[in-house]
């Protein structure tokens, strides 16, 4: 087993290589040239849309269940730790190449769900869509459809499933010393409740759960952030200075050079957003819409909200505070500083919301794990798949997960790869979608 894990991590180590950041980064770099910035011009018309009802369109949840369905799955534990770890490794600097991330990711975001909207299907249990339906249709590599389809299937379990149950059980029982399996059969039942239901049960469930989770957080840090209000013009001038310089170390802080700013920023800013990994246009194809670009328009919110808001915000309170520069694990660095403001009730807020973030998580991956289970073994896989995955929620709340993490970040690797060979050879399809729906449109 020592030996599997072995091979698994080195596998994990160089799929998530620079090469792979590059070319998740150097797809968005093409499709924002490709469509000429339009992620910046349209953002104002695609917020617009997000509450905009196409009623008697084909289609399972309206836009704003769908984005929210896709954000309960990115705004996770990634928004907490990922950025705290970004910060830790590679500096203050690692920040400003996060939103670099996020702001090319918007365009790769965009047009994934162009694709999975153009080449989605009616299938027995609702709209069916996503990387391996545009691999199979449009880019006519039905092989590379089915891999992509496995890999999600197999990382559902991992990084939507057992790593999430087991954030929550470590939080509850670290600071509120309450037992896993307890967490676990908690969590069990709560998600059984929602994902048993469908995408419909899903998606109503997210869309109340997803705005007050992300509202309080984001209420919360705001509120942080005006007590600190005299210190946020120094934490940007890190920002900004250190992505292009090195940060000598200080205090605790180890220190970082200018390769550890770029590698620790887009890497932590991948995980966070998901934009090249295919996994949100799976939850875009199921939108009501009468238009690919519609729906397109309002997922790429998503990139917007959870990395340049959600993901800035925390940032902004961790470099506000000194626990940064005191050597602090990057696993509690946001909860101390949020404390160093708050008190302890700061440490409780960023527990409940590390646990309500991990728990959409969870929901929002059970989806995705679904439609890839039907696209292998057929609709009738999908009632055993739900099952087995909640029965798998209790497991992950009470076993270290080294392994599974790194198996998931190996899945999560391999569902890019098609994933983004797809984007490349069906980019003129997006770019002609898109024509179509601006032509004499102001956007």
């Amino acid at each position: 087993m020592q030996a599997i894990e072995s091979l698994v991590s080195t596998l994990s180590g160089w799929v998530w290589g620079p090469p792979m950041l590059m070319l998740l980064v150097g797809t968005g770099l093409y499709l924002t040239v490709l469509l000429k910035g339009m992620q910046f011009r349209a953002l104002p018309h695609a917020f617009r849309l997000i509450l905009q009802k196409d009623h008697g369109h084909a289609g399972d949840i309206s836009h704003f269940a769908a984005l929210m369905t896709a954000l309960a799955a990115t705004v996770g534990i990634g928004n907490i730790v990922g950025v705290a770890t970004a910060i830790t490794l590679g500096g203050p600097g690692a920040v400003f190449w996060m939103w670099m991330t996020g702001l090319v990711g918007m365009a790769t975001k965009y047009s994934e769900a162009v694709l999975a909207v153009k080449y989605r299907e009616q299938g027995e249990h609702g709209m069916r869509g996503g990387p391996m339906y545009y691999l199979a249709k449009g880019a006519k590599l039905p092989t590379l459809g089915w891999f992509f389809a496995l890999f999600t299937a197999l990382a559902t379990f991992g990084i939507g499933n057992m790593t999430q149950a087991n954030a929550v059980a470590g939080i509850f029982e670290s600071t509120f010393s309450i037992e896993p399996w307890i967490t676990g059969v908690v969590l069990m039942l709560l998600t059984g409740l929602v994902i048993l239901g469908g995408i419909r049960s899903i998606g109503r469930f997210t869309s109340y759960l997803v705005p007050f989770m992300i509202i309080g957080y984001v209420s919360t840090a705001l509120v942080v952030l005006a007590v600190n209000a005299s210190e946020i013009p120094h934490a940007l001038s890190l920002i900004f200075y250190h992505a292009f310089n090195p940060i000598a170390a200080s205090g605790g802080f180890a220190g970082a050079a200018i390769a550890a700013a770029i590698r620790f920023g887009v890497a932590r800013g991948v995980f966070s957003n998901e934009s090249g990994l295919g996994s949100a246009p799976i939850a875009a194809a199921a939108a009501r819409t009468r238009d690919p670009v519609t729906q397109a328009l309002v997922s790429m919110t998503q990139t917007f909200i959870d990395t340049l808001v959600v993901c800035s915000i925390t940032a902004l309170v961790i470099l506000t505070a000194t626990p940064w520069t005191q050597g602090v694990s990057a696993g509690q660095l946001t909860s101390l500083s949020f404390a160093e403001t708050l008190g302890p009730a700061g440490a409780i807020i960023v527990a409940v919301t590390s646990a309500l973030f991990a728990y959409s998580t969870l929901l929002g991956w059970s989806y995705y794990g679904e439609k890839a289970v039907e696209y292998i073994a057929g609709g009738r896989a999908i009632r055993v798949y739900r099952v087995v995955f909640v029965s798998v929620v209790i497991v992950g709340a009470m076993m270290k997960l080294e392994f599974v993490w790194n198996f998931s970040d190996l899945m999560n690797g391999m569902m890019a790869i098609p994933n983004l060979i797809a984007l490349l050879i069906l980019s003129k399809v997006v770019k002609r979608e898109t024509d179509r729906y601006f032509k004499g449109r102001a956007p």
